[in-house]
């Protein structure tokens, strides 16, 4: 494949795997799991959270998905400690005073335990609190913002899947599979843009 066709990827990261594939010091990385040359992390998933990382060989595309400017939606699966009031959801709703700012307005809803594959380790649970799992859907990409956001309104985050980026949905697979997405279509709506706003007005 000649190096300037765009290559994205899509992953399923497992539980502890640093989203890098240089160092990790003793820890896995995504050299584990992706052997494809070249191509590196749009976005960051944290050590301790799962799911969908996209990995790309393109500095542009990497920007588009990555850089909060362009506010591609990004949706996860959160398994909270306690049960969430009406008040707590509407709070992630309209946005949570962190340190580090503001959020902004975040979609927040109840669901019911998805089937999704075990955790190893398993998550701690305190067998006398009640979990609930909830999809939120933020706009942005500030350091653990999920977690950050449902610790503020009171419901600790007890594990967290990305299961959606942008147009990019996780279904099918497993922890450490991965499978080639069509990067053209990436940039269609980035392209639509360009070409909007080159009509005469």
């Amino acid at each position: 494949m000649p190096p300037h066709t765009p290559r994205l990827l899509m992953l399923n990261k497992p539980f502890d795997v640093l989203s890098q594939f240089s160092g990790g010091e003793g820890r896995a990385t995504l050299k584990n799991f992706v052997d494809v040359p070249d191509v590196y992390p749009a976005g960051r998933l944290d050590r301790d959270s799962e799911g969908l990382l996209l990995l790309t060989n393109d500095g542009r595309l990497q920007a588009h998905i990555a850089d909060p400017r362009h506010k591609m939606a990004k949706t996860y699966w959160a398994q909270v400690e306690g049960e969430p009031s009406p008040e707590q959801l509407e709070r992630l709703r309209r946005g949570v005073t962190l340190k580090d700012g503001p959020t902004l307005p975040a979609g927040a809803e109840r669901m019911g335990e998805p089937q999704v594959w075990a955790r190893n380790p398993p998550v701690r649970f305190r067998k006398t609190i009640p979990t609930t799992w909830l999809a939120i859907t933020i706009k942005e990409g500030r350091n653990r913002q999920v977690r950050r956001m449902t610790a503020a309104v009171g419901l600790p985050t007890l594990r967290l899947i990305r299961v959606q980026v942008g147009p990019w949905k996780l279904d099918g697979l497993l922890p450490g599979q991965w499978r080639a997405l069509d990067a053209s279509s990436a940039y269609l709506p980035h392209k639509a843009k360009r070409e909007a706003s080159k009509r005469p007005q």
